[in-house]
């Protein structure tokens, strides 16, 4: 017994500090943005989907009440920081239009959404169904969460370079899966073990996929643009997940028109 507990906190700290790690990725892109003065057109929408998700787990966390639940309550409050850092950075250097949008997200997800969550589920009487709700909720999320970097395969594949796919990342995401997946299975957490299942297949993806394409010539011609033909230049999306389910940032796709009055290019996801 005393064993099990053991590994159970083993592998609840090594979770913390993956995640840690991959909480902290986009500060270079965030420095770019501050010393820039401008939000360079990257969206809101991950960092306001990583807080949101880092405050259902805190929730979770208070209302299992195990001796384990502290390793959960550390790393999304951490979380709850960097990414409330995140969001008033982006907020602070956007343009008008993408205040107001991120406004809207913050309220959609952060207050509104939580909230509905929150008072759907705490005034329930039998704590234990109003756990496995939450539950539910939390793990439902987390597959959702996991399941973005479909976006960022789908690119890698198409351009057949790994630019917008750090290995570090990938390697964040696969470690981190590993760690949460045995602590979720030792303590007998599904609702913890079974999204990083997904997450777990989905880096291990990633890395395959850049050592396939890393000595490919890199297509990139400006960051965040890609150059596919004389005639077309387009945003490339760029999409990569925390290794905890926080994503970091995403440019906004955009049609860029054809110097020589061709019509329109975009890059889809």
């Amino acid at each position: 017994m005393a064993l099990h507990l053991s590994l159970v906190s083993v592998f609840g700290i090594l979770g913390n500090v993956v995640s840690f790690m991959g909480s902290l990725s986009p500060l270079p892109t965030f420095y770019q943005i501050y010393k820039k003065k401008t939000s360079e057109g990257f969206q809101p929408l991950p960092y306001v989907v990583a807080l949101f998700s880092a405050m259902l787990w805190i929730y979770y966390a208070l209302l299992k009440k195990d001796k384990n639940a502290m390793l959960l309550i550390t790393i999304n409050t951490f979380c709850v920081f960097i990414q409330t850092f995140y969001i008033v950075t982006y907020f602070y250097y956007g343009p008008k239009k993408e205040k107001l949008v991120t406004v809207k997200l913050v309220l959609l997800f952060n207050v509104f959404g939580f909230g509905i969550i929150f008072f759907s589920t705490f005034f329930l009487g039998n704590p234990k169904i109003r756990i496995h709700i939450l539950g539910y909720i939390c793990m439902a999320f987390n597959l959702s969460v996991f399941a973005a970097p479909l976006a960022i395969v789908r690119k890698v594949i198409k351009t057949k370079s790994v630019e917008f796919m750090p290995f570090t990342l990938s390697l964040f995401l696969t470690l981190g899966a590993v760690m949460w997946f045995f602590y979720g299975l030792l303590s007998k957490d599904m609702n913890i073990a079974v999204p990083n299942v997904l997450g777990f297949i989905f880096g291990i993806l990633q890395m395959i996929l850049y050592a396939i394409y890393k000595n490919r010539p890199k297509k990139v011609v400006e960051d965040p643009k890609l150059q596919l033909s004389d005639q077309h230049i387009v945003d490339v999306v760029k999409l990569e997940t925390d290794v905890n389910g926080v994503t970091p940032p995403q440019p906004n796709n955009k049609n860029y028109d054809n110097n020589d009055g061709g019509g329109d290019a975009s890059q889809k996801v």
